[in-house]
């Protein structure tokens, strides 16, 4: 197929920047490229008709942190590299608000919480110490005196069952994923940004000053500088990186009459996950009961996990209630030994920024900053 100068010079025109892969990564970055410099020629590349890793397809969670969650990671990673990840993830959120109208995107600062099911008595001061810690930690970060409270005396009033103990995080919100980028999509575009879909990038290597990128379709791309950010799928074009894909599979309930369930949740180190989504329930994780199984790009649902869901919604959340599931899916992330994200210059003039542990979404806004600021 040949084609027409009209395209040569438009669509297919060579780029200041070409980005690969149109989730939230990739979005804010070209949204924060644009804004630092509107006259800079930007293209977005999609294999997908939608993003379909993890932007449109998690449990769209406004996510600040748990308490064993960030407990865990000071332990593993220290406490600087949490704190670092916790302010990244406050200060994306904070973008998130100022950029777009809440409405828009179905974002609430709803409040979190984090379930106990059964807690030994000898954790208990453990636990209250991490929390004071944690609080005393985070004070400059988010300027409360009190991320964190215990907040037992909720469990009835949001129709727990099964849970002693309640750790309350005001810090916390849920969003309409499939909204926030449909906004940015349509941000980037009115600043100029070229976005095509259904075109899979094989590879790529420097042809005299720019980077060619080959492509499934009949025409190649050329840049003078490429950004991969197609995250627990970046090993495709980068193999040496340190990313292992996990998949998060997700169900969600019919309606509930009287649903008492506001807010977000995390269970098991935040292995379990769930909100209302109005009056239904949006339940994900337990890829901690398989995990070798979950370490994959498929992107479909199993019986070992969704059966697990099942369990855990008819034990924690809704027993005795009738319901049906009505939706169920699954989206990639993308881990490895490190949790801070990886944005770097891997080769000469090729970017990445990918790694998200399951937090892109607060994250994504900083690292579009980080990316402007890297690449100018």
């Amino acid at each position: 197929m040949q084609i027409s100068v009209w395209e040569k010079e438009s669509f297919y025109a060579p780029k200041d920047v070409i980005i690969v892969g149109s989730g939230l990564v990739g979005l804010w970055c070209a949204w924060h490229l644009k804004k630092n410099d509107p006259a800079l020629s930007v293209a977005i590349i999609d294999r997908g008709i939608i993003p379909t890793g993890a932007s449109t397809r998690n449990a769209g969670f406004a996510c600040f942190g748990s308490v064993t969650e960030l407990a865990e990671d000071a332990e593993r990673f220290g406490e600087d590299k949490m704190l670092q990840l916790v302010e990244m993830r406050y200060k994306g959120l904070e973008r998130i608000r100022k950029v777009f109208k809440e409405s828009a995107i179905d974002f609430e600062l709803c409040g979190g919480y984090e379930l106990f099911h059964e807690i030994a008595m000898e954790k208990i001061p453990v636990l209250a110490y991490q929390t004071e810690r944690l609080n005393t930690l985070l004070q400059d970060i988010t300027g409360k005196k009190r991320t964190f409270k215990q907040a037992d005396d909720k469990i009835d009033a949001l129709g727990l069952h099964e849970v002693e103990h309640l750790i309350e995080n005001k810090q916390e919100g849920y969003l309409h994923s499939g909204k926030l980028c449909q906004a940015l999509l349509q941000a980037v575009q009115s600043m100029g940004v070229t976005v095509l879909n259904a075109i899979e990038i094989s590879g790529f290597e420097k042809v005299n000053d720019q980077i060619e990128l080959y492509t499934n379709q009949f025409v190649n791309f050329k840049a003078g500088k490429v950004l991969i950010c197609t995250n627990a799928f970046a090993r495709q074009l980068l193999p040496d990186l340190d990313i292992i894909p996990a998949r998060g599979q997700v169900l969600v309930t019919s309606p509930i009459d009287g649903l008492k369930l506001k807010g977000t949740f995390h269970f098991d180190a935040g292995y379990y996950y769930f909100r209302n989504l109005g009056n239904r329930v949006l339940l994900g994780g337990a890829r901690n009961k398989a995990f070798e199984e979950e370490a994959t790009t498929e992107l479909t649902i199993t019986d070992t996990i969704q059966q697990e869901l099942e369990y855990f919604l008819d034990t924690y959340i809704l027993p005795g209630y009738t319901y049906t599931i009505t939706d169920r899916w699954s989206g990639i992330m993308g881990m490895g030994n490190e949790k801070l994200p990886i944005v770097k210059e891997v080769s000469p003039q090729v970017f990445c920024a990918v790694r998200m542990s399951g937090m892109g979404v607060a994250l994504a806004p900083v690292i579009g900053e980080q990316i402007a600021s890297l690449l100018s």
